[in-house]
């Protein structure tokens, strides 16, 4: 019987699903010719000295949070998203997954 050479598998890149998403939704419109990756990398520096002044980011939610913070207020600035609509969103999502059983997928009403 031969043995099976067992590789540890490597640390996953993101720890949450949503700082994948919010990562990739920004390389998708750097991609797309929305903004120059400089722009962003200035606007996103500018976001986490800003933050960090308050307190350390770790590269976590805090990190990530800096991101989506700093996205939305670019999308905004360049017309995509409204912040007044984006918090609504945000909002009937969070009622969402906090109605929602545990175990079920999540889905936002039609109002």
């Amino acid at each position: 019987m031969s043995e099976c050479n067992a590789q540890p598998l490597p640390e996953p890149a993101f720890a949450e699903p949503w700082h994948a998403q919010v990562f990739a939704v920004t390389v998708a419109l750097n991609e797309a010719g929305r903004f120059e990756w400089s722009e962003w990398a200035n606007r996103f520096s500018k976001m986490l000295k800003r933050n960090g002044l308050s307190k350390e980011l770790n590269g976590g939610n805090d990190y990530f949070h800096a991101w989506l913070e700093t996205l939305e207020a670019f999308l905004a600035e360049m017309g995509d998203a409204n912040p007044s609509d984006v918090s609504a969103v945000s909002l009937d999502w969070e009622k969402a997954y906090l109605t929602t059983p545990h175990g079920e997928p999540v889905h936002l009403s039609n109002g």
